[in-house]
């Protein structure tokens, strides 16, 4: 009989505890506790929505096809619109336009190659084909009728269902020619979701037109020639119509939608196994009426527009991916809100803050434990901080003061004061001789100024003024993240490249004085308020995903490292805190063997 090391490669390491250097699915022998142990990679259970680019006009009842990295959108909007936009997993980009506008059709297909059939307004037959180019009138619906679905290829395709003067259960089968139609569902229904091809699809939720009756529950399969109602645990859990819908027979999904047409939107998100569908982590953004697009599976999915004409775009990642999680780290020595910080996890400083009263106290940490060193020369809260343990930079601060100064490592030096006073602003930086202050208040500004080791100098405006904003980075390369704009909270997230200020996608959960560590490329954003939030969101260089949340939820906090290992510390709880989280993007889970 083969040994393990003649099958892993490895031999049996014996080790006193858990083994630190252990690979994914490596044992070892634990003489501590006298067990067998090796460990895994801890995946998500649900998925998560990330925000996507925003759509260049926004519209609702808008038609989609292709996926998350290759999407296009058209039509929507009231009055009915031809514009159609390409996506490609980043932006999107207008392109040659419907030949007639409408909303509330049926798309499907690829971003190369779609179908829009039907639709609004008025009521419409008319079909278009798209070739990646532009769009072509084909031959038309039989029964003309809006709110229908659509499913399959611009060769092979099935529309059912939608509403005439009445829901109807209408279906027809597409050749790449003309439209034939064949057996009718069994349950008439209007902006009903849908998943699949010509020959095996799916029929789920939808609702009335006009608020008559109830929305609907029930399943339904197609099987090329007949539609065959499901029983009832095939329900879906939340009945709605004007979701976006998604995926294959055996594997789809649905999110957002609404009750019925007169209730507010939703962000439900369901998962369907091929016999039961399971709730799932929620849009960030509840809307109805909204894109999607087509084919694919249930673990990959895109919805753009919807309610209100909006422009978000959010993309869909299933179960399965490894995730990171928060640890507790030593307590600082004293607790505190508003501080400002630098450094990583492992050699981070934190200074000033509100203990209360207004502190000079700055903190330095080892990875485990927080010493007290050489104090502010300037007591102050709200104020910026950039740079690393040895060599940081603390400015601004409560009062609108402009007040700089410089940490060797020993002690604080005062140098150059900022050309703007201000508090809760955002701050970038790499060490004691190169930083970046960006936004804050005296007036909520957008004034941005670079330190070159002696002197401030102002370059160019944040394109939104705000206070409380999060910030990250280098003073070449820098991100300004949510905040406080006039009049309110804003999610949106701004990119720097030593010369300019430009718009990249918004956080999901936006929020005030929140933590961000990291690079433009590679980010961590968490915490804020209000109210009070665990929130921690990870940046890819294109958008943000929800990730593992702070174990204390908290406001005006310190963060220092990187996206895969960060420092959160102090903040506002409802009262000044001193607890320290440690984040690890790689989280494993040990196992031990047992009989």
């Amino acid at each position: 009989m083969a040994t393990y090391k003649e099958k892993v490669g490895t031999a049996v390491i014996n080790y006193a505890g858990n083994y630190p250097a252990a690979l994914d699915g490596q044992l070892w022998y634990d003489s501590t506790a006298k067990s067998f142990k090796y460990q895994y990679p801890n995946v998500t259970t649900a998925g998560s929505w990330a925000t996507g680019g925003t759509l260049n006009t926004g519209r609702d009842q808008t038609m989609g096809a292709g996926d998350k990295t290759a999407a296009l959108a058209f039509g929507g909007g009231y009055p009915a619109k031809t514009e159609t936009e390409k996506y490609n997993g980043a932006t999107w980009t207008e392109v040659n336009n419907l030949n007639t506008g409408r909303r509330n059709a049926a798309g499907f297909g690829t971003q190369t190659a779609a179908i829009c059939a039907g639709g609004l307004d008025p009521t419409l037959a008319i079909v278009e084909s798209w070739n990646n180019t532009c769009w072509s009138e084909v031959n038309d619906l039989n029964t003309a009728r809006s709110a229908a679905k659509g499913v399959g290829t611009t060769t092979e395709g099935l529309v059912y269902g939608g509403y005439t003067s009445t829901n109807v259960a209408v279906n027809e089968s597409w050749n790449g020619t003309c439209f034939s139609e064949v057996a009718d569902m069994n349950t008439a229904r209007a902006s009903l979701g849908g998943a699949g091809t010509q020959t095996a699809a799916l029929a789920f939720n939808g609702g009335p037109q006009a608020n008559v009756g109830g929305a609907i529950y029930t399943t339904e399969s197609w099987n090329g020639s007949a539609w065959t109602a499901l029983s009832s645990s095939s329900n879906t859990n939340t009945a709605g119509e004007a979701a976006g819908s998604s995926g294959s027979q055996t594997s789809a999904i649905v999110f957002g939608g609404s009750i019925y047409a007169s209730s507010g939107p939703n962000a439900r998100t369901e998962l369907w196994n091929g016999s039961a569908w399971t709730e799932t982590t929620d849009l960030n953004s509840g809307r109805a009426g909204l894109g999607s697009g087509s084919g694919g599976n249930n673990t990959s999915a895109i919805g753009f527009g919807g309610s209100s004409n909006t422009t978000a775009t959010e993309v869909f990642t299933g179960a399965g991916v490894p995730i990171g999680a928060w640890s507790t780290g030593g307590n600082l020595n004293t607790a505190r809100s508003a501080l400002g910080s630098a450094g990583i996890q492992t050699a981070a400083l934190g200074f000033g803050g509100t203990t209360p009263p207004v502190s000079a106290l700055t903190e330095a940490y080892n990875g485990t434990n927080w010493t007290e060193v050489n104090d502010l020369n300037s007591a102050r809260n709200f104020l910026g901080g950039a740079g690393t343990q040895t060599s940081a930079l603390a400015f601004g601060g409560n009062g609108n003061t402009g007040v700089t100064e410089s940490w060797n490592n020993t002690c604080w030096s005062e140098v150059a004061d900022l050309n703007t006073g201000r508090d809760q602003l955002g701050s970038a930086g790499a060490d004691n001789t190169s930083a970046l202050a960006f936004g804050g208040q005296g007036a909520i500004t957008a004034v941005t100024e670079s330190w070159n080791g002696s002197a401030w100098t102002e370059v160019a405006d944040l394109n939104l003024a705000r206070e409380g904003l999060g910030g990250t980075g280098i003073a070449t390369a820098a991100l300004a993240i949510s905040g406080s704009a006039d009049p309110g909270l804003t999610p949106n997230v701004e990119s720097w490249n030593n010369t300019s200020w430009t718009e990249v996608s918004n956080v999901n959960t936006q929020r005030l004085r929140v933590a961000g560590v990291g690079t433009t490329t590679s980010a961590l954003a968490f915490g804020g308020g209000p109210p009070n939030t665990a929130v921690t969101e990870q940046w890819n260089g294109s958008a943000w995903t929800e990730v593992a949340d702070l174990s204390t939820a908290r406001n005006a906090l310190g963060g220092a490292g990187t996206q895969t290992a960060a420092l959160a510390f102090a903040g506002n709880t409802g009262s000044v805190s001193a607890v320290t989280e440690e984040w690890s993007s790689s989280s494993d889970v040990i196992k031990t063997l047992t009989d």
